[in-house]
C-alpha cells in the first residue's frame, strides 16, 4: 500500500485548479451556504447552471433571479461560465444538460448542487481521485457522500453505487451518459446484483425511467457506471452535507429521514489518500442499499402500482 501526499495547498494560493460545476434553482438560502464553501476554495473556473422559473409558482421567478445573482457573487480572479435558462426544462433536462454542456469545455469538473455543502476536504478528495484514476477507466465517478459509520484505513474506498450529493467525473466517462436509455435492464442488472431484494428494486426504478414517471437525471449516470462494468470512488468518512431534506424540495421531502442529518465528520482542508484494490467494498453498499430503501421504495412502489394510492386513501377515510 502507497502513501500519496496530497497536492492540494501548493498551487491553491492562486485558486483551486479544478473546475466547478454548481447547479442552481430557487432556493438562495441553502445556495448562500453552498457558494460560501465554493468561493472559499477560490476556483480558477466556476460553472453556473440554472433552470427556469415553473410559470404556474408564484414569486419563483423572483426567487430564481436571488439565487442567480448570490452564485454570481466572485470576488477572486475566476472565469465564469453561466447556462441560464429562461425556460423551465425540469430536472432531468436541465441538469443533464448543464453537465453536459460543462463537458464541452473542460476534461474533469467538480459538481455540486445548490442544497449539497462541503467540507472543506472535499474539494482536495476530488482533485486527488480525479487524478489518480484518470486514465483507470475502471473508475467513474467520484463521490462525496458515505452514508455508514464504516472508516477504512486508505482515505477511499469503491462501490457500485455512485452517489451525486456532491461528486465529480471527466468528461470521457460522461460521454458514455444515455438520458433515455433503452437497455434491457433485466439482463444488465442481473450482471451485477444477485440478490432478489435489490434486483426488483432496481428494475422497478429503470422500468419507471424508461416510462417516463420519473423526472430525474441521476439513475442514468448510475446507469452508466454499470453499462460499462465500472465502480465509484467513495471517502472514508462523510464529506458533503445535504440541505436540501424539507417540504421544498424536488425529491428529499422526509425531513425526519437519516440521511437529513448526516453530517460531515472533519474539517481539515486537506485529505491524505493511499492506493486500495479496485473492487467493491460490499458492507459499504449494504448502507447504501438500507439507505436510500429508506428515501425512495414508497414513491417507487406508488409510482409501479398506482391502485397502492387508493388503498392508502381508504385506509386514512377507515381511521379518520
Amino acid at each position: 500500500m502507497t502513501d500519496l501526499t496530497p497536492t492540494s495547498t501548493e498551487s491553491d494560493i492562486d485558486g483551486f485548479d479544478v473546475p466547478i460545476a454548481f447547479i442552481i434553482f430557487n432556493r438562495p438560502d441553502v445556495t448562500r451556504r453552498t457558494f460560501g464553501a465554493i468561493a472559499a476554495r477560490r476556483p480558477r473556473k466556476l460553472f453556473l447552471i440554472s433552470d427556469g422559473p415553473r410559470p404556474n409558482c408564484l414569486g419563483e421567478a423572483d426567487k430564481v433571479m436571488q439565487t442567480r445573482a448570490i452564485a454570481q457573487r466572485v470576488n477572486w480572479p475566476c472565469e465564469v461560465f453561466t447556462n441560464f435558462s429562461e425556460v423551465n426544462m425540469g430536472c432531468k433536462r436541465r441538469v443533464s444538460s448543464g453537465i453536459s454542456w460543462v463537458f464541452e469545455t473542460t476534461d474533469r469538473a467538480i459538481i455540486l448542487e445548490d442544497d449539497c455543502l462541503p467540507a472543506p476536504s472535499f474539494f482536495s478528495y476530488c482533485r486527488e481521485m480525479l487524478t489518480i484514476y484518470e486514465r483507470d477507466k475502471r473508475v467513474f465517478s467520484i463521490s462525496g457522500s458515505n452514508f455508514s459509520d464504516k472508516t477504512t484505513q486508505c482515505g477511499h474506498s469503491f462501490s457500485r453505487y455512485s452517489l451525486m450529493w456532491g461528486w465529480a467525473t471527466w468528461a470521457d466517462r460522461w460521454s458514455g451518459y444515455v438520458l433515455d436509455p433503452k437497455d434491457n435492464f433485466s439482463v444488465l442488472l442481473r450482471t451485477w446484483w444477485n440478490r432478489p431484494i435489490v434486483l426488483i428494486y432496481w428494475l422497478l426504478i429503470f422500468r419507471n425511467l424508461a416510462a417516463g414517471k420519473i423526472d430525474t437525471w441521476d439513475y442514468q449516470w448510475i446507469l452508466a457506471v454499470w453499462r460499462d462494468n465500472a465502480l465509484a470512488c467513495r471517502p472514508s468518512h462523510n464529506l458533503v452535507e445535504n440541505l436540501g431534506f424539507g417540504a421544498d424540495a424536488t425529491h428529499t421531502f422526509n425531513a425526519d429521514s437519516p440521511l437529513a442529518v448526516l453530517k460531515t465528520s472533519e474539517t481539515a482542508d486537506s485529505f491524505a489518500v493511499c492506493l486500495t484494490p479496485i473492487e467493491p467494498d460490499k458492507s459499504l453498499e449494504y448502507f447504501d442499499e438500507q439507505r436510500w430503501a429508506q428515501i425512495n421504495i414508497r414513491s417507487v412502489l406508488l409510482m409501479t402500482f398506482p391502485w397502492l394510492n387508493r388503498v392508502r386513501a381508504s385506509l386514512r377515510a377507515l381511521v379518520a
